[in-house]
């Protein structure tokens, strides 16, 4: 497909992951009369992912992602001349995700974006379980980790076909369930940026972990994968 094609593909898929997911903790966890609570939002992002994975996996491979992104490239399955305007098209489409579920939020008198923000990530005072930078560390390389490794094998071509939007978004939704308390999950960068960059304050400040350790753990799957799973 041609680039410009698989950039519109993969903002699109970003917007979605951003309103969707995020969307979901902001106005449908947020309020008690309606919250759905941690298993409702972790749902909401593997949605997200697997309905983009169909709709747009064709198109552009359906990333969404920019640790994916560099995890890919590092794995040999992507061109690293495509690795940067990929991460522009993710990075700009989930800030339009964030803007449109700012406006609806805002909508709402009760709402207010200092008290309830827009689901940005954190360590520390801005865990939701109060987490440290070490463990919040550690939990975005592990499970960034585990989704790049989920996404290479579903989508190796030895796999069973047809069956990897299916594995990636329950593993997505797996990582959510784990990961949660401890950093609000971000496992991706451009879903990281889309509300700090709105919300700013400690949520931008606390940004850097969010870039760093996914793309750690999405690195360190691609060699991994690569080593196990060599014909030989």
């Amino acid at each position: 497909m041609p680039l410009f094609n698989r950039l519109i593909a993969e903002g699109i898929g970003t917007f979605w992951l951003v309103l969707g997911g995020c969307g979901s903790a902001v106005l449908a966890a947020a309020f008690p009369e309606v919250g759905i609570g941690l298993v409702g939002v972790s749902i909401a992002f593997g949605l997200t992912v697997l309905t983009m994975a169909f709709a747009i996996g064709h198109i552009s491979g359906c990333h969404l992602n920019p640790a994916v992104t560099i995890g890919l490239m590092a794995a040999g399955r992507f061109s690293k001349v495509d690795v940067f305007p990929y991460i522009c098209a993710q990075l700009l489409g989930g800030f339009v995700g964030a803007i449109i579920l700012y406006l609806i939020a805002s909508g709402n008198a009760d709402y207010d974006l200092a008290s309830h923000g827009l689901a940005s990530n954190g360590f520390d005072m801005h865990s939701p379980g109060g987490y440290s930078l070490i463990a919040a560390l550690v939990c975005e390389i592990v499970m960034t980790f585990m989704f790049l490794f989920i996404i290479l094998g579903a989508t190796d071509e030895r796999a069973p076909a047809g069956f990897a939007p299916i594995a990636i978004g329950l593993g997505l939704t797996l990582i959510h369930l784990i990961s949660i308390p401890v950093t609000n999950t971000s496992v991706n960068p451009a879903r990281s940026t889309a509300p700090a960059l709105i919300e700013g304050g400690i949520a931008l400040g606390q940004l850097w972990l969010f870039w760093v350790a996914p793309i750690i753990g999405a690195v360190c799957a691609a060699l991994m994968y690569k080593q196990i799973s060599a014909k030989s």
